[in-house]
């Protein structure tokens, strides 16, 4: 079954939202993004996976003026799981406050609920090094 217009625009739409979120600091917000029981890997940082959008919301906030003050997704790319499952591969560009940049992919698996689609996972891979190393 291909995945409805109207689901890859929501989708694409909630994807695009955590930037605004976060870059506007509405991290009450986390909810409008992410389910309840939400895992935001982070290994890739040095950091454990966090567990739902309070420690999200807490992480943001330890790391103050560490956070970019931009965050940028591009390169939106669904397939279709299940019915109410999706994986979404996107792009994510930081800026950082002193002008440096950095480059993340993120792996997302959103699923769809009585809210409607919500990141249940998201793994953000750095990207370090051109052609991912190869």
């Amino acid at each position: 079954m291909a995945l409805d217009p109207i689901d890859r625009t929501a989708i694409t739409e909630l994807l695009s939202m955590h930037g605004h979120l976060i870059d506007s600091g509405e991290l009450d917000r986390l909810d409008e993004l992410f389910t309840p029981d939400v895992v935001y890997d982070i290994t890739d940082f040095g950091q454990p996976p966090l567990h739902g959008p309070a420690a999200i919301k807490d992480a943001g906030l330890a790391l103050g003026t560490g956070n970019p003050v931009a965050h940028h997704i591009t390169n939106v790319v669904l397939t279709e799981v299940a019915a109410d499952r999706v994986h979404a591969l996107s792009k994510g560009i930081g800026i950082n406050a002193d002008g440096t940049t950095g480059s993340a992919t993120y792996e997302d698996t959103v699923v769809h609920g009585a809210d409607g689609w919500r990141i249940a996972r998201r793994k953000i891979i750095a990207r370090r090094v051109p052609l991912g190393g190869r």
